[in-house]
Parts: structure tokens; C-alpha cells; sequence
């Protein structure tokens, strides 16, 4: 096993340098000069060039890539030029909260699509299957953007039921209960349509399992049936159910730049497009980085998840 954590992890490194080289240039090739953004109503010739040279925008997109490179590698993310805050510290405060939202909304889908999943193929072309396959299919039709929106109009300006936007009120107690009216609407958004897609995909990984021997053995031994489907059924479908785990968290972490701009959460979507827009390249830069590493990362653990379910994959 040690050795095939240490194969995925090393498997890893070219995928996040790809990924970087990517967000270099996408960020490089932005029209617009950085400096001059920073710099606003002060961006004469001579404070533009002066800046230029200061943030080593004056040399050739392969040096700059490379220092930048040789920087992050020692820990060095840079410092962004709109909070004049080291990035790596601006990117972890922004984290957690992208965390708190992303990690609800994935226990939410994971939770409630398998059990649909299960639910559906144990009452094939039922009542039940139905009413899920439709529930499924209008949650997987409408935009997160979209719904959480409407959440908003609904049950925060009509009803009042739950707080606009924000992860924490302006004044009053930051208590857990405060923190959960705040998350109830942004990581319900966000979970639907992760949700529909696990339900269909474990759905069809629980039928194929159904049809096998060992399901009708364990049913001719007088097993009862609830035991037969969520103890032995299901088991054998999260091998095929752990990789879309994995996507799909990949999935609700990048929906969150989405969601965090519709309900104005303080994570590193919001961050992110709002680096963008100032054109704070070491921002993005970074950002963008340490988002890809902790897909690569949660991914490396789901295939070590789903390995030591069924041995045969490593091999």
C-alpha cells in the first residue's frame, strides 16, 4: 500500500505543474498591463516602468514563470499587489471558509445521493424510483447560480427564514447555530446537482451488482432483504461509487467561486474573482495552485480508498 500511495503522489507532480504552466499564461495573456491596474490614477510612464521592474514583469514569461516556480516550491507564494499580504496567508485564511461550505455541501450529496441511489435501484421502476429519477433530473437541469438565487428570493426576502448572504452576521454572537442559518441556503445550492449525479450513477452501479450471483445466493440462505441490499449490495457498489465521490468533490469545490458570489461568502472563489479583476497575478496564481493540489490530493485519497476495497486495483 506505501508503495502505491507514494506512485499516485508522484503521478501528481506533473499534473500540477501543467496546471500551473496553464494558469500562467491564461494569466499572462490578459489583456491589460498589471501594473498600470495597480497603480490607478498614479500609472505615469516612469511609475510604470519602475513597477514593472520591482515585480520582475519586465523579463520574459519563461523567467518569470520560473522564479515564480522556484519561489512557490520553497514556500513562497508571493504577495498580492492589491492586499499587500503574502498569498499563501490570504489563500488559508479564505480556505477555511470554502472548506466549511464545500465540505457541508459534499457530506449533503454524498449522504442523500447514494441513499437515493440505493433506494431507486432496490425499487426498480417503482413509485419511488420514479419520483426519485424526476427529483434527480430537475435538481441535475437547474444552475446552482441559479437556484441559490432563487433560495435567496424565496426564503431569505420573503419568507426570512435564513440570512441573505455572508458567512457571519455584522454584529452578534458567531455561534454554531448562526454559522448554520448562514450555510443552510449557499451549501444546498451547491449540493444539488452533485446530488443528482451520485444518485444516478449509484443507481446503476447498485443494479449491476444486484443481478450478480452472490446476491441471489444470499437471498436463497434467507437473508432479509434490507440486509441483502444496504449490507451486502452496497458494499460491493462503492467500488464503482467512490470514484464519482471523488469527481464530484472536485465538482462542488469549483462550483463554490459560483455560489460564493451569489451569497457573497468570504471563501477563494470570491477571493479569486476578485483577484481577477484587480489583476493580481501572484493572487490568482497562487489560489488557483493550492485549489488544483487539494483536488490531486482528496483524488490520491479516494483511490486509496477505493484500492483497499477491492485490492485488484492496484495492480
Amino acid at each position: 500500500m506505501t508503495g502505491y500511495i507514494l506512485k499516485r503522489l508522484l503521478s501528481a507532480i506533473p499534473v500540477l505543474l501543467g496546471i500551473s504552466v496553464i494558469v500562467f499564461l491564461i494569466m499572462a495573456l490578459i489583456p491589460g498591463d498589471p501594473a498600470t491596474a495597480i497603480l490607478g490614477s498614479y500609472a505615469t510612464p516612469e511609475n510604470v516602468e519602475k513597477l514593472n521592474r520591482d515585480l520582475g514583469l519586465d523579463k520574459s514569461l519563461v523567467q518569470q514563470y520560473f522564479i515564480w516556480l522556484g519561489n512557490m516550491l520553497t514556500g513562497d507564494f508571493g504577495t498580492s499587489f492589491a492586499l499587500n499580504r503574502p498569498v499563501l496567508d490570504e489563500v488559508l485564511e479564505r480556505f477555511n471558509a470554502t472548506l466549511v461550505l464545500a465540505g457541508v455541501a459534499f457530506l449533503v450529496c454524498a449522504v442523500l445521493g447514494v441513499a437515493a441511489g440505493v433506494v431507486s435501484a432496490a425499487n426498480q421502476y417503482g413509485l419511488a424510483d420514479k419520483a426519485i429519477t424526476f427529483a434527480v433530473l430537475l435538481g441535475i437541469s437547474i444552475p446552482s447560480f441559479f437556484l441559490g438565487m432563487m433560495m435567496i428570493l424565496f426564503f431569505a426576502v420573503n419568507l426570512r427564514w435564513f440570512p441573505v448572504s455572508g458567512m457571519w452576521p455584522i454584529y452578534g454572537d458567531r455561534t454554531l447555530g448562526v454559522l448554520l442559518s448562514h450555510l443552510a441556503m449557499p451549501a444546498t445550492a451547491l449540493a444539488v446537482v452533485a446530488t443528482g449525479v451520485i444518485a444516478r450513477l449509484s443507481r446503476s452501479a447498485m443494479l449491476e451488482v444486484l443481478r450478480q450471483d452472490f446476491i441471489r445466493t444470499a437471498r436463497a440462505k434467507g437473508v432479509h432483504e434490507r440486509g441483502v441490499i444496504w449490507r451486502h449490495a452496497l458494499k460491493a457498489a462503492m467500488v464503482a461509487i467512490i470514484p464519482v465521490l471523488g469527481i464530484q468533490a472536485g465538482f462542488v469545490l469549483s462550483g463554490a467561486v459560483y455560489i460564493e458570489m451569489v451569497f457573497q461568502w468570504p471563501g477563494v472563489g470570491r477571493m479569486l474573482v476578485d483577484a481577477i479583476l484587480k489583476r493580481d497575478l501572484l493572487l490568482v496564481q497562487g489560489g488557483v495552485v493550492f485549489v488544483a493540489a487539494c483536488y490531486v490530493l482528496f483524488n490520491i485519497a479516494v483511490d486509496v480508498a477505493q484500492s483497499l476495497l477491492d485490492p485488484r486495483i492496484k495492480t
